[in-house]
């Protein structure tokens, strides 16, 4: 679990220059044989995936989670705007919830988590981004990808009521395209 989220006041606005000095605290938390462990996880879970797009599909959730890490980290950028805190709340409560049926399921997955939890929280609400990075493959050749400023998703609004997705608290757009 994320101590320092877990403490927050929802009651209070919040900037993301703060959240973010909190993700990096928590992030400073992972290491190298989380992310080992996080990526031979990845690695396992790809053997499921269609060889023809297994290496893309690895590419994409290894720089989206595993690289973000040192990105996060490494982040110095100033925020003046504030996260919009009844999302960040609802947010944390479903990755806490995924976070319990995980560890009960399968708790040897619990450091990919840890990185999942951090990244989803970081690409969200501190840059706006959807968590899947722009490329990351679908079933049916689908992509996440950006047009005119709006990022679209092949498979939101198919996985936005699934207890183990984060589409519903993702920024991307479903793709009307895939539709």
């Amino acid at each position: 679990m994320i101590t320092k989220l877990e403490e927050l006041d929802f009651k209070e606005d919040m900037q993301k220059e703060e959240l973010l000095e909190i993700l990096k605290k928590e992030i400073s938390k992972v290491h190298i044989f989380d992310i080992m462990t996080a990526h031979a996880f990845l690695v396992d879970e790809g053997k499921y995936v269609q060889g023809n797009y297994r290496e893309e599909y690895l590419k994409a959730y290894v720089k989206g989670f595993i690289l973000r890490v040192k990105e996060i980290k490494d982040n110095k950028s100033k925020f003046e705007d504030f996260v919009e805190k009844n999302e960040l709340k609802e947010a944390l409560e479903l990755l806490n919830e995924q976070e319990e049926m995980l560890i009960k399921l399968r708790s040897n997955e619990s450091r990919f988590f840890k990185i999942y939890k951090i990244v989803s929280i970081y690409t969200t609400f501190i840059l706006d981004e959807p968590i899947h990075v722009v490329g990351t493959p679908f079933p049916g050749g689908f992509k996440v990808k950006y047009e005119n400023g709006t990022y679209y998703c092949p498979v939101k609004d198919k996985q936005k009521d699934n207890p183990t997705a984060v589409c519903g608290f993702c920024i991307a757009e479903q793709d009307e395209d895939v539709l």
